[in-house]
């Protein structure tokens, strides 16, 4: 284990990222200097993404992390791929291991810790994915591994939608033609977009269908609560913010760049103070 690490994230935009706090707090708890360096680039394209990956390789990264919207560009530019990664299709964590990158997925194992206790707490029945991206592809396959019901998939992109139902299909996954029609009937709803990311105020579903005897789920952090999540607690539905699901997804990355376990309540207080920060009272 090296006492100095270098490592960093790819993606666009990241400039509001906690992720440098998270792993650098987390190192300095365990006597190791880290450096998380954000590399924030629009539009890259195939090669610009080889290179990058290729720099990161030669200038001694333990690795890297991969978010929005590279999560599934990256996967055929690994050396290697962990079996979940594989099925899933999607990247946020590139590990070097010597000369070769080793993609993993640790969206998939960070989400379906944070919704654990929230599905055993709730009635069984199908659950809504809007959105079938790098992360929700994630989300999906860790559904999935818990036992959902029933899937129903939202994209704008109808053919990234099915795409990802058929992955699924032995898993109870289908393709919704609507928002509307994967909300329906739906005991939870999760919404795996960029929709209500900062600068955006957008929602990806409209206000009127949620209810109090549902609960609904954000990816996104920032900020933590989202039109969406604002307008379900308003209706009396049970929320999940994405704090849980970013803490965990980057203490298990953290793992896979050092080998040591993450002191988990010191990323989730750097996590913690970042938002207070940014979201402090002028």
């Amino acid at each position: 284990m090296r006492d100095r690490l270098l490592t960093g994230l790819i993606g666009y935009p990241i400039a509001h990222s906690a992720a440098p706090a998270m792993h650098e707090r987390a190192a300095d708890a365990l006597g190791v200097h880290c450096h998380y360096h954000l590399i924030e680039v629009k539009g890259a394209g195939r090669d610009d993404l080889r290179a990058m990956l290729d720099g990161i390789r030669r200038l001694g990264f333990a690795g890297v992390n991969v978010t929005f919207p590279y999560k599934e560009a990256v996967v055929d530019l690994a050396d290697d791929l962990t079996p979940d990664a594989r099925a899933i299709g999607a990247v946020n964590t590139i590990v070097v291991n010597g000369a070769r990158l080793v993609g993993h997925n640790t969206d998939a194992t960070g989400f379906a810790r944070a919704i654990g206790p929230l599905l055993a707490a709730t009635p069984h029945g199908p659950i809504a994915l809007i959105g079938a991206g790098g992360v929700g592809k994630a989300i999906a396959f860790a559904l999935a591994g818990l036992g959902a019901a029933e899937l129903r998939i939202f994209d704008a992109d109808a053919t990234k939608a099915a795409q990802l139902a058929t992955q699924l299909r032995d898993r109870h996954a289908v393709r919704a033609a609507s928002v509307e029609a994967a909300v329906q009937g739906a005991v939870g709803l999760i919404n795996a977009t960029p929709v209500g990311m900062l600068p955006s105020r957008a929602t990806p579903v409209p206000e009127a269908l949620l209810h109090p005897s549902m609960w609904v789920a954000d990816a996104v952090y920032t900020p933590l609560w989202t039109p969406l999540l604002t307008a379900a607690k308003v209706r009396g539905a049970s929320v999940l913010t994405g704090r849980v699901l970013a803490i965990n997804a980057s203490a298990d990355a953290f793992r896979l760049f050092t080998g040591m376990a993450p002191p988990h309540d010191v990323m989730a207080n750097a996590f913690d103070a970042v938002m207070a920060a940014r979201y402090a009272a002028p």
